[in-house]
């Protein structure tokens, strides 16, 4: 039981960011571990909150997750995730019609990227080009950066990488797999679009904690978060605005192609 509340940061990426941030409050009220939570703009302050100690846990994404590991040299420790940040995937859409047929096809094709920061829509999607055998020299690159420092988050970038394939100023779209399921697909016009190249699985969001925040203090606050309830109406009311069904313990093993792809790229310096 801690002596006073944990504080726990997140990014404030859309307006519905305080009524899940209230709700989960909210829920550990009575709990083992009470919390309140701070809102920042963009990641990069949030993780140079987490490193000052303004914070105790931080809700990042994958990008974040992995800045923090590379600024602590891995004093830090990831405590719980989304069930759907376990199965995360990046996906390459084009024009029906097009002839593509897998990712080997973009070779002297027009490819729209999200924002430099979104690993699903950016930084991902150029490590597997790589890991086909594809350099940036052998794809004509267009990258929107319209929503930076919010890692993606917001679907902004990916929506005007749609929109680039849509107005022919680009062949193929990198789109996060959630996008496309939840907004890409369902609000074109029916056959606007299609999938033709999904990537292999990774992992996104965690809740990051540095090495200097004793686990007696995080592990009851763990406990707590995973035993919200999909069945439970107050608790499902929560789960389905953060996008989940069931809290889980991290898979580190998944943001292994993500620390490839930031060494690879040279890009740990530029957040």
């Amino acid at each position: 039981m801690t002596t006073r509340p944990l504080i726990v940061g997140a990014v404030a990426y859309t307006p519905n960011v305080v009524p899940i941030w209230e709700g989960i409050r909210d829920y550990f009220t009575d709990g083992p571990a009470q919390m309140d939570f701070v809102l920042y703009s963009n990641y990069g302050r949030q993780v140079e909150a987490l490193l000052d100690g303004h914070i105790d846990i931080a809700w990042n994404t994958n990008l974040a997750w992995v800045r923090t590991v590379l600024r602590t040299d891995g004093a830090c420790r990831a405590l719980a995730m989304r069930d759907t940040d376990l199965t995360f995937s990046t996906v390459f859409v084009t024009r029906p019609g097009s002839g593509l047929r897998d990712i080997t096809d973009l070779k002297g094709r027009r490819l729209a990227l999200g924002s430099r920061d979104s690993a699903q829509a950016a930084i991902l999607p150029v490590h597997f080009l790589r890991e086909a055998g594809l350099g940036e020299s052998d794809v004509d690159l267009l990258r929107i950066d319209s929503d930076l420092g919010k890692h993606g988050d917001t679907g902004r970038s990916e929506l005007d990488a749609i929109r680039a394939v849509l107005d022919d100023k680009a062949d193929v779209a990198a789109l996060g797999v959630t996008t496309w399921e939840a907004i890409g697909r369902d609000q074109l016009m029916p056959g606007a679009l299609e999938q033709f190249w999904q990537s292999p699985t990774y992992c996104h969001c965690n809740f990051t904690a540095l090495d200097t925040v004793p686990a007696e203090h995080t592990d009851p606050w763990v406990e707590h978060l995973l035993a919200m309830d999909w069945n439970n109406p107050d608790h499902r009311h929560i789960l389905e605005l953060e996008g989940l069904r069931q809290w889980k313990r991290p898979h580190l093993a998944g943001y292994a192609s993500l620390f490839e792809a930031v060494k690879q790229q040279e890009i740990a310096a530029q957040w």
